[in-house]
């Protein structure tokens, strides 16, 4: 394996070789790009107001994200960690993810036509049950699963065990290791030994790829690839994009007592949205006209989801434990009784 990761753009946005995206590919992503940033800037400054819960940002990991959801087909099921909330944005209506991170019972279960499952916030419970999605589509649709875990995800119990059914089963599975450098305050070189961690993939019998990260053409082209051999019965593929958290692990986390700026700052030079956009002026595809038209409709579809949200009805204390299980346990049984007074 080598060592560089799979990257198609330079740092400063210049193609490295024929891109395998049209331009109306790149307007899009860039686009995606741009939305995903403005809500995740947004919506910690509404928790920073009090009209959002703890909130875990994504700055600098959009090109992980975004790219992946670009390479979904509609038939494909999602199994997102806490902090995908950039793939969420693909599939979700912004005003009901405002809702799930205000704990509110409406922003608790997507549509099932969605094919999205809620974020789990427990580390890495979340690929197990991708497996079994997976693996259950033998017995009913054909469909690809699309997961994602952090660098300190990987590093439970969970993650291996995952990945090992999904080798020997040969699922349709991909799996985005978002290798952003900390599992809160442990860096990754305090976790594992390995170099790059897509290595481990060798260990279950399965594909295993590094990509930039912060290429949104590496991580849409790689896992658009990944994803058509997982449909085509060829088996798992554990994808690692090395990008960089920026941002601090929520809103309640001071990094700062853990790392230096000048640990940070590289990174920002790398900035994923930046990049894209340097590309596509370069192709002579985008304009500073292009960019305030498109500030103003983030804007405005921002605040409309705001307001949308805003209005959901008060939730009742009851509908705490209505949505744990298909049906209530005799315990939760009682538990919604005395709430329901």
């Amino acid at each position: 394996m080598a060592d560089n990761p799979i990257r198609y753009l330079s740092e400063t946005g210049e193609p490295l070789s024929e891109l395998p995206l049209s331009h109306e590919e790149l307007l899009k992503g860039y686009r995606a790009l741009a939305r995903a940033r403005w809500f995740d800037e947004h919506a910690m400054l509404l928790q920073r107001q009090g009209r959002l819960g703890v909130y875990p940002p994504f700055r600098g990991q959009e090109a992980a994200q975004v790219g992946a959801a670009l390479a979904l087909e509609a038939s494909d099921w999602v199994v997102p960690s806490y902090r995908e909330t950039g793939v969420l944005l693909s599939r979700i209506p912004m005003s009901q993810i405002l809702l799930f991170w205000r704990a509110h019972p409406r922003g608790w279960h997507f549509k099932p036509e969605l094919r999205t499952l809620p974020p789990y916030v427990p580390i890495a419970t979340q690929l197990p049950q991708a497996v079994g999605l997976a693996l259950a589509s033998r017995h009913l649709e054909p469909w690809a699963v699309l997961s994602f875990i952090g660098d300190g995800g990987s590093s439970e119990g969970d993650f291996h065990e995952a990945l090992n059914m999904a080798g020997v089963f040969q699922v349709p599975l991909v799996v985005i290791l978002q290798n952003n450098g900390w599992a809160i305050s442990v860096p990754t070189s305090r976790q594992t030994r390995a170099k790059r961690l897509s290595e481990r993939a060798k260990g279950y019998g399965i594909r295993g790829l590094s990509i930039d990260g912060n290429d949104l053409v590496a991580v849409w082209v790689e896992t658009r690839k990944a994803l058509e051999a997982a449909r085509a019965g060829e088996g798992p593929t554990l994808l690692e994009a090395i990008t960089y958290r920026v941002a601090p692990h929520t809103s309640s986390d001071d990094p700062g007592r853990y790392r230096s700026e000048e640990e940070v700052a590289p990174w920002l030079q790398r900035d994923p949205l930046l990049r894209m956009k340097k590309l596509l002026e370069h192709l002579g595809l985008w304009s500073e006209e292009e960019e305030a038209k498109l500030q103003h409709e983030l804007a405005e579809e921002f605040d409309a989801a705001v307001a949308e949200a805003d209005r959901a009805d008060l939730p009742q204390p009851w509908e705490i434990v209505e949505h744990v299980f298909a049906r209530m346990t005799p315990a939760q049984q009682a538990a919604w009784e005395a709430l329901h007074g």
